[in-house]
């Protein structure tokens, strides 16, 4: 029987694992297969098994049959929905007419310790229960030293526009997707290792994360979840001793660190460049084969048998795009890195890198060093979603007839009155203010003008001005504690505003005080993951002490709530000083 030599070479590698290959996980017992025979009868992919609180991965079913197809019943033949990578070898190079390439985890050659779990994404997410961590299985599954009998790990082709520029292929350099997990209520999760070895997409690099970077994306990932923002999802962080050698700022100063690895989740690691690559290489038949099957497991409201489906499912993405820098803005976040390839096709906040949360609300805040023209600076986050999105459309004009190239473009044009109506309704929420004024865009602006002028704290003046009663506030008496209040009030326009902000909240229908305050406090956080709390983590886990990687996991999955823990550590005070002269790059 001839196979294709990528199915070759995954049967040549799923027999066992050989040096730096990972093993197979409870390869003797299996995880979920399909029974055997000619009256056999096949459940449902993804959903055989199912039940909460899972304790052994043995029983626990990942695979990839959605991606490259369902196995027949001998297990050896696959009918894949998509062409894979027609080389086998794990090296460097221009890939064509596929959408992933098979390679699996580089395992690491030396002790690996599990830092940290996030106990909902095991337990609400994936199924399992919290004891599986301390299991050698567990760690072994999250540390790329073995994957499940069903899954084929993989990574993804795709390409990019990096800071406005065309960068042709890119691809997961140092990323494996290992498997997709629908879980007991019906959701399709993709599992994907970050740091886990190279692959033909690594380009220059050396396919590892370092334990710096992976601390930031492990907490991030999950604040940004727990702010109410759509993101990616961590479950597990893991470091090891193995060394890696990183020149953090590229400036020649080349540093020992350590290697680690996030086990990551999302709905689906598809992203602008998927879409790219594949139009500016001229694939329109695997691009449209890619876009259907993106639309029906991820768009429901698309119809698949439309003609117009692709107008549609551009419509959506411009209208979701349009919400999440609003998010972002409105939590004072910036991605650093807003290039088409780290821009999901999901509308979540995928791949952090150089993000930062705004100290001094500042619209030139440029969290990401490496960005010497301020291109991703925060103000400029939603002119570079548009931009963003304009490729997105070049991508899709080839499968456009004239009509619908017209009305995209239509679409495209709405983006901007999107974002601008969704970040005022979000602001509005900030100030606790209900139904509609003519000047509360007035307002907002005021206040951020205010803001900038006196440097004030962007989180802290919000949440503080959702703790301070209006009778403090119409008298003027700021209390110590509202510091960021304080700063504003040295502006001299600061009465003013005030009064302006008092009429407009008497407008309130049915509205109190007490009830403003309260409602206020559930969307203006009190704390966030800044620069100096990150760094401070990494900096002792960097020696081992993981204290405070666990208590902002901790903290972070209940910002709006005032803590005694956060308050001792002092996180809701100011920033200390030496965090001014902090630095994030794209090696971060």
């Amino acid at each position: 029987m001839w196979w294709p030599p990528w199915l070759a070479a995954w049967l040549a590698w799923a027999c066992g694992a050989g040096a730096g290959r990972p093993a197979l996980l409870c390869a003797s017992r299996g995880l979920c297969r399909a029974p055997l025979g000619p009256n056999a009868s096949h459940p449902e992919p993804g959903h055989c098994r199912r039940r909460r609180g899972e304790a052994d991965l043995c029983a626990w079913p990942l695979s990839s049959e959605s991606l490259l197809g369902t196995p027949c019943r001998a297990w050896l033949l696959w009918l894949d929905p998509f062409p894979v990578d027609m080389i086998h070898e794990n090296y460097v190079r221009n890939v064509r007419n596929c959408i992933f390439s098979i390679v699996y985890p580089t395992p690491f050659k030396s002790r690996v310790r599990l830092v940290a779990v996030s106990k909902e994404v095991l337990e609400n997410i994936l199924d399992l229960d919290i004891s599986v961590k301390g299991t050698s299985d567990f760690l072994q599954f999250v540390s790329g030293g073995k994957v499940m009998v069903e899954s084929v790990p993989l990574a993804h082709r795709y390409g990019g526009h990096q800071f406005g520029s065309w960068a042709g292929q890119l691809g997961d350099g140092r990323a494996h997707l290992i498997g997709v997990y629908t879980n007991r209520h019906g959701e399709r999760w993709e599992l994907q290792l970050k740091g886990s070895g190279k692959t033909p997409y690594s380009r220059n690099g050396d396919g590892r994360a370092v334990l710096r970077s992976s601390v930031r994306e492990f907490l991030c990932s999950e604040a940004m979840h727990y702010l109410g923002i759509p993101t990616s999802r961590a479950a597990s962080l893991v470091v090891s001793d193995d060394d890696v050698w990183r020149d953090q700022f590229y400036n020649g100063n080349i540093k020992k660190e350590r290697g680690a690895i996030v086990l990551r989740l999302a709905k689906s690691w598809f992203r602008i460049g998927s879409l790219e690559i594949l139009a500016h290489s001229g694939e329109l038949d695997l691009q449209r084969r890619l876009l259907d099957f993106i639309i029906q497991e991820h768009f429901p409201s698309v119809a698949l048998n439309d003609s117009n489906r692709y107008l549609d499912f551009f419509s959506t993405v411009v209208s979701e795009t349009a919400n999440l820098i609003a998010l972002w803005m409105s939590v004072g976040f910036a991605h650093g890195v807003c290039n088409t390839d780290n821009f999901s096709l999901l509308s979540i906040t995928i791949d952090y890198g150089p993000f930062g949360f705004m100290d001094s609300y500042d619209p030139n805040f440029v969290p990401n060093t490496s960005d010497d023209e301020g291109r991703y600076k925060i103000g400029n986050q939603a002119n570079v979603g548009l931009f963003n999105l304009s490729k997105l459309l070049q991508a899709l004009k080839p499968l456009l007839d004239p009509r619908q190239k017209q009305l995209a473009s239509q679409i495209l044009e709405g983006y901007g009155e999107r974002y601008y109506m969704r970040f005022t309704e979000l602001f509005k929420t900030k100030l606790g203010l209900l139904g509609e004024n003519e000047d509360d865009n007035y307002l907002i602006a005021f206040l951020l003008k205010l803001m900038e002028d006196t440097k004030a704290d962007f989180t802290m003046t919000f949440r503080q001005l959702s703790e301070i009663t209006a009778d403090q506030l119409k008298e003027l008496h700021i209390p110590e504690e509202f510091w960021a209040l304080q700063d504003l009030g040295k502006h001299k326009l600061f009465s003013k505003w005030i009064a302006m902000y008092l009429l407009r909240l008497n407008h309130n229908e049915g509205d109190s005080d007490t009830r403003r305050r309260t409602r206020m406090t559930t969307v203006n956080p009190r704390y966030i993951l800044r620069n100096w709390m990150a760094e401070s983590a990494v900096q002792k886990a960097n020696f081992n002490d993981f204290s405070e990687v666990h208590l902002l996991q901790q903290i972070l999955q209940h910002p709006f709530q005032r803590q005694q823990a956060a308050e001792k550590a002092g996180y809701s005070l100011r920033p200390p000083a030496w965090s001014k002269d902090l630095k994030v790059s794209c090696s971060s």
